[in-house]
């Protein structure tokens, strides 16, 4: 039955839909359905960045480093550099602008002058090695790169298919580390495009089970409502917490640790920044005791990364040397979360909470939340749908909607859902049902209450602490080697990222591999997050299904009972 939490979270979203409040919904029809909107969301990117830092002016928001930038400071840098890319570099709408490069205010910056020129901000990995990054660009037909020397550097002798390489730096104010995009010319008075919510915005990086990269896009208004079912959701424990008597912080803050490219933080963290005036200050690297002296110095509220961010942060020998007591949110996105992990966090810093957040790339992160003591009485539920956008239903191999409680493959319904990947029409069909529903590759249930259950995964992806990794793309890095005769990549349960890659292989004739000479085979060809963690060679054929395929599941069981014995 439902919690006295639900109860109360249900009465205050019901509250804020009515009577024109925040929260009202109009609708819009897509795949032959209605769905819901926020209706006093701004209609596209250019007017939510524009509308939001006005609001929210004098207020910091951008602390990287020495660095610090108001709203409204950030938005008068990225208006005069979005005007640079429509004059100086005649920028059209529709154009593909990429960033690759590590988190930096820059980086932001960058990316609200893109989609304020009209350009569809297009986020490359910045962990992929040269030829990763050049196929990402190639694939949607990038015409500018925004690049840090890091990145340019890998890029240095593959084809980028007439891409051109703008290069930034991260130091210092916004103009000068990214004067080249105003280097030909333009400013703040020059014209902006007119945008439609239907217009492309962003295209965000996924690994399918093919082990093809896909470039998922969508349009400004999927973005926008991505971000609003965010603010909805932020303004609801508000309206909570205030109830109680609980003292708010004078203005949110969050520490910004997880890769910016990432969905994670490009919609839950920095996009709902703008409009709740959220103050975010930037980690270059994680290291947890860096971690917590930022979170003392700036009065962090609000904390995010993958599980095992948080568990450091709870069972750091020196956190008593730090008051950590401003942070009263710790969330965790991209992996599941060990349960011991839920109860510890809660006991070592008795006075917040830990979050989850279920939602996927195609989605724009929106999906699930489960909080606070909802979290605590179901630590493995991903928790019920974000209302009042989001659908969540079970489905069969046809699309058909599953009874409650059986298990079934999830299927993600919402106005903040992706439009399709970039010119890939069969994945696109694959990937949604005729009516509107984005099939996950996770299966799961939802229990008497509507808390979503992930119990297995449908397509062949390990998730490390947020990232998408492809077993088949490992697996085709793995079989350029000489010595290999077959191999199978499958995913390895693990503390801290949720699961790492595991492979086990068989070579000609019986020849040694090593594990580090592997490895270093490996290393030019992945981006280290998706070099296996494990290794295994064996000298008899692997398991095969009646299809022949290597049975990877029978292995994936074997080899994580051998690691957990």
């Amino acid at each position: 039955m439902p919690s006295q939490l639900d109860l109360a979270i249900d009465a205050t979203i019901n509250r804020l839909m009515a009577d024109d409040g925040p929260l009202t919904v109009t609708y819009v029809e897509k795949f032959g359905v209605q769905l819901p909107m926020l209706a006093k969301a701004p209609g596209n990117m250019a007017d939510y960045l524009a509308f939001f830092c006005a609001t929210h002016a004098d207020k910091e928001f951008l602390v990287d480093g020495n660095i610090r930038l108001t709203f409204g400071e950030t938005y008068a840098a990225a208006r005069a550099l979005a005007g640079g890319l429509v004059e100086g570099h005649t920028l059209q709408k529709g154009d593909r602008v990429g960033i690759a490069a590590r988190n930096s205010a820059n980086w932001i910056i960058a990316y609200m002058a893109i989609v304020m020129a009209g350009g569809v901000a297009t986020l490359l990995n910045g962990w992929w090695q040269g030829g990763e990054l050049a196929e990402g660009i190639r694939m949607v037909g990038c015409r500018y790169v925004l690049a840090d020397e890091q990145r340019a550097a890998r890029l240095a002798g593959h084809d980028i298919g007439g891409c051109e390489l703008l290069i930034f730096g991260h130091d210092g104010a916004p103009l000068e580390g990214l004067a080249v995009l105003a280097s030909k010319g333009g400013g703040a008075e020059t014209p902006l495009p007119a945008l439609a919510p239907t217009d492309n915005a962003t295209i965000l990086y996924t690994s399918g089970s093919t082990g093809q990269s896909k470039g998922a896009v969508s349009d400004h208004r999927a973005v926008v409502q991505g971000a609003m079912s965010y603010v909805g959701q932020t303004l609801v424990f508000f309206e909570l917490l205030s109830s109680t008597g609980q003292a708010m912080p004078a203005q949110p803050s969050a520490l910004v640790n997880v890769p910016l490219f990432h969905v994670t933080a490009s919609i839950p963290l920095v996009l709902q920044s703008f409009a709740i005036g959220r103050k975010l200050v930037l980690m270059p690297k994680w290291d947890a005791e860096e971690a917590m002296r930022i979170i003392e110095k700036e009065r962090i509220s609000y904390f995010v990364g993958v599980p095992l961010m948080s568990i450091e942060l709870a069972t750091h020998p020196n956190r008593h040397k730090y008051d950590l007591t401003s942070c009263t949110a710790f969330a965790a996105g991209g992996a599941p979360r060990p349960v011991d992990h839920v109860k510890k966090i809660r006991k070592e810093m008795s006075w917040g909470y830990p979050l989850l957040g279920y939602g996927l790339t195609e989605t724009n992160g929106v999906g699930c939340g489960n909080f606070t003591d909802n979290y605590l009485e179901k630590p493995t539920s991903t928790g019920p749908a974000t209302k009042p956008l989001v659908e969540v239903q079970m489905l069969d191999d046809d699309g058909n909607v599953l009874a409650q409680g059986e298990r079934g493959e999830v299927g993600i319904r919402t106005i903040a859902n992706f439009n399709g990947y970039w010119n890939n029409e069969q994945s696109t069909r694959e990937a949604f049902t005729a009516d509107g529903f984005f099939r996950t590759g996770d299966i799961g249930y939802l229990d008497e209450d509507g808390y979503l259950f992930i119990v297995d995964r449908k397509k062949d992806i390990i998730i490390r602490g947020g990232e998408n990794i492809s077993c088949p793309e490992v697996e085709a890095a793995a079989y350029e080697h000489d010595s290999i005769v077959e191999l199978s990549v499958f995913g390895i349960a693990d503390d801290k990222y949720g699961e790492v890659p595991g492979i086990v292989y068989q070579t000609k004739d019986g020849a040694t591999l090593t594990e580090d000479e592997l490895k270093a085979f490996l290393a030019p060809r992945l981006a280290p997050f998706k070099i296996p963690a494990h290794f295994w060679q064996v000298t008899e054929p692997l398991p095969r299904l009646g299809t022949q395929k290597i049975d990877r599941v029978t292995l994936r069981r074997e080899y994580n009972a051998k690691v957990s014995a």
